[in-house]
C-alpha cells in the first residue's frame, strides 16, 4: 500500500474546485482512496466565520470566562452544538449537529487568517461526494473519498485523524462470521477501516506543509455507497453517552 502526499501552494478559497486541484496536482488511478483534509473543504465551502461578526450570548460570555476562552469562539461552538457531553478542565467535549462527538464542536483557528475560524462542513458525505463525481465526470476513473479531521479519543494521550465524511467505501471492514487463525468463528470484530485510513494519511499530510491531499494507493477495497453514520455507534450501545 502506498500513501502519496498531494501539495496545494494556494490557499483555497470559495471560488475553488477542490477535485480541479486535486487533478492537477496527481494521477489518479482506478481504485485510489482520496483522503481529504477537513479544512479545505470548509474553506471551499464558505464555512469560516469573521469572529468580529458574532455576537456571543450571556451563556457564552459565562462560559468563556469561566474557562478562558473566546466568547466568541463559545458562541460558535454553540451554535454547531446538539448536546453538550461535558465541559471540565477548559475541555468543551459536544455532540455536533451532524451527531459527531469531538471538542469544541470542529470550531478550529488554526490554518486560517487572524480573528476568522472554521467551521465543519454542513454534510462531509455530499462533501466527498462531490469530489468523487467530478473527478468521475472529469477522468472516468472510479475513486473514493474520505474527508478527514483530526480528535482526541477518550482514554488515550495525543490526537488521531478520524472520518467525518465518505464516499465509495463501506467504513466498516465486518469479520463476523469468519475464521480466526485457530478455525474459531469471529463473531462482533469489526474494524473501522475508513478511521485508520484517515489515520494512516495524517503521516504525510501533517499540519503545516500545505498537503492537504493525500492518495492510498494498492488498499483492497469495494467500491460501494455508504454514509459516515454507519461509523457512529447507536446511543443504546453506548457506554459513555
Amino acid at each position: 500500500m502506498q500513501i502519496i502526499p498531494l501539495h496545494i501552494e494556494k490557499e483555497i478559497e470559495p471560488s475553488d474546485d477542490i477535485s480541479e486541484l486535486i487533478l492537477l496536482s496527481s494521477d489518479l488511478r482506478d481504485g485510489d482512496i482520496l483522503v481529504v483534509a477537513q479544512k479545505i473543504i470548509s474553506k471551499q465551502e464558505g464555512r469560516i466565520v469573521d469572529l468580529s461578526t458574532v455576537k456571543p450570548s450571556l451563556l457564552s460570555e459565562g462560559i468563556g470566562s469561566q474557562y478562558q476562552k473566546d466568547s466568541r469562539i463559545i458562541e460558535l461552538i454553540l451554535s454547531e452544538t446538539k448536546r453538550i457531553v461535558r465541559m471540565k478542565n477548559g475541555i468543551i467535549i459536544v455532540e455536533t449537529n451532524n451527531g459527531v462527538i469531538c471538542a469544541n464542536a470542529g470550531v478550529d483557528e488554526s490554518n486560517v487568517r487572524e480573528g476568522y475560524a472554521t467551521l465543519l462542513p454542513i454534510n462531509s458525505d455530499i462533501s466527498a461526494q462531490t469530489i468523487r463525481s467530478k473527478i468521475r465526470e472529469q477522468t472516468n476513473k472510479n475513486v473514493a473519498v474520505i474527508i478527514s479531521d483530526t480528535f482526541g479519543r477518550p482514554f488515550r494521550m495525543g490526537q488521531t485523524n478520524c472520518a467525518i465524511g465518505i464516499s465509495g467505501l463501506n467504513p466498516i471492514l465486518n469479520y463476523a462470521g469468519t475464521l480466526d487463525s485457530f478455525g474459531k468463528i469471529l463473531r462482533i470484530t469489526e474494524i473501522a477501516v475508513a478511521d485508520e485510513l484517515s489515520s494512516a494519511a495524517e503521516l504525510v499530510m501533517k499540519k503545516a506543509l500545505k498537503c492537504p491531499v493525500a492518495i492510498i494507493r494498492d488498499y483492497s477495497f469495494k467500491i460501494e455507497d455508504h454514509v459516515i453514520d454507519e461509523l457512529i455507534r447507536p446511543e443504546n450501545e453506548d457506554l459513555f453517552k
